[in-house]
Formats: C-alpha cells, sequence, structure tokens
C-alpha cells in the first residue's frame, strides 16, 4: 500500500544546527500515528515542515505521491493537509465562527455549512459560543476551536500538535473523544502529543523521537509495553500498569 505521507531520510537545519538528523517515517490513509519525544527532540519542526513552513535541507516529502519539496504553505492546505498548531493560535480578536470560516478558504463556499454542521457537531461547545470573541474563550474552548478550525479545510491528513497542552484532564478526555470521532469519519491523523498514553491508545503505530532522530517505531502496543517507552514517558512499568 502506498503511503498517504511518506518521509525520506528528511534533514533540517536552523542555521548551523541540525535539528531533523535523517527522519524516514510513514502515514497510511486512515491511520492515526502518534509523533512522541521530549522537548526539543525536533516534533514541531517536523510538522512545520510538512506543513510547508520550514524547508528541508534534504531528504524527500510527498504526500498522495506527491512531493512537497517546492509547494508552500497555502498549497500544502490545498493538497489536503491541514494543522492544529501548538499553542492554539485562535485569532482572538475575530468570532468563533469567523475563525471557521477563515479555516475553509481554500474550499467553495458551497462547502462551508457541511463543514461548519461537523464541527458543530464534533464541539457542542462552539455553536453555543459561535458570535463569542476567540481570545475570551477558555483554553480548552480555544483547542477545540482550532482543531475546527483545520477540519474547515476538509483534509486527508490532519496535523495536531500537543493538543492536550495546559488543558485539565476532564477537557483532555473531551478532546480525544472528539479525535476518535474524526478518525472514525475517515480522516487520517499525524499526533504530536505530549500525553503519551493516550496517544497510544488512541494510535495505529506511532514513533519515538529524541533529537532529531527517530529512536523507536512500532505499533501502539508494542509502544505502550515498551520498557524504554514506559521508563522515558509512562513512570515507569507499574505506573504504566495502574493505567
Amino acid at each position: 500500500m502506498t503511503a498517504l505521507l511518506a518521509i525520506d531520510q528528511l534533514q533540517v537545519r536552523y542555521g548551523h544546527i541540525e535539528a531533523l538528523k535523517g527522519i524516514s517515517m510513514h502515514v497510511d490513509a486512515g491511520e492515526v500515528v502518534a509523533l512522541v519525544g521530549a522537548n526539543g527532540a525536533g516534533k514541531t519542526t517536523l510538522m512545520r515542515t510538512i506543513s510547508g513552513l520550514l524547508k528541508p535541507a534534504a531528504g524527500d516529502l510527498s504526500f498522495a505521491g506527491r512531493s512537497l519539496l517546492h509547494v508552500g504553505a497555502d498549497r500544502v492546505v490545498r493538497a489536503g493537509i491541514a494543522q492544529s498548531p501548538e499553542g492554539r493560535r485562535v485569532f482572538g480578536t475575530l468570532s468563533v465562527a469567523e475563525n471557521l470560516r477563515l479555516g475553509a478558504y481554500t474550499r467553495p463556499d458551497s462547502e462551508l455549512k457541511a463543514g461548519l454542521d461537523q464541527v458543530y457537531s464534533l464541539f457542542p461547545r462552539l455553536k453555543e459560543r459561535q458570535k463569542q470573541y476567540a481570545g475570551t474563550m477558555s483554553g480548552g474552548e480555544q483547542q477545540m476551536l482550532a482543531i475546527g478550525r483545520a477540519l474547515m479545510a476538509r483534509p486527508k491528513l490532519l496535523l495536531l500538535d500537543e493538543p492536550s497542552l495546559g488543558l485539565a484532564p476532564i477537557i483532555v478526555k473531551d478532546i480525544f473523544k472528539a479525535l476518535a470521532q474524526i478518525r472514525r469519519e475517515g480522516v487520517t491523523i499525524l499526533l504530536v502529543e505530549q500525553n503519551v498514553r493516550m496517544a497510544l491508545k488512541l494510535a495505529d503505530r506511532g514513533y519515538v523521537l529524541e533529537v532529531g532522530r527517530i529512536a523507536l517505531e512500532g505499533s501502539a502496543q508494542e509502544l505502550l509495553h515498551s520498557p524504554a517507552v514506559q521508563a522515558a514517558y509512562l513512570g515507569g512499568e507499574r505506573g504504566a500498569a495502574a493505567h
């Protein structure tokens, strides 16, 4: 099966600093793939490169069989990739509805209502707050809005960068429940997430990134039960078993 997203020996530099040191990985259509690792491992750099916001120094990056190496960020969205970025980055002085409409800028007007209906079904709270300024919403509501805005582009591949960051546990459960529904609706997901256990429970497969390199890869279950992953991210084997 041809991968929806294929990354081969990808290198990305910030000046003389090599942030990604030859990453190779793939995401198949319909999968949820988790990308985990410590701060500074290169996870956000990889997401920004896939989105067309950073240009690689070497390697290849393709989506649906077409290279993205020389494709600008706007054309990446038109190709079928949308990102919900770390830190949410909603437009605080715009309403919820206006933020969502901005997410649909690449889509024909005829698709706007269906997109809004999908987002409001996933996140009823957003429907209740359609006219509210995004900057006055809670962190959890802003995260829902950031995900909803990305979905408005009707992506084939949804990039999620730290969707649980800074949120209360009950809100995190709501977010992951919505992600499971998004997956059931046929959207492929690449997920960067600090909550490794929740990420791997949602995912089919995962990669562990350490200092710009893939240190481990495997099925989500293999990684959940890996002693190295348990020791580094799950508080040890006993802690993992307790959950």
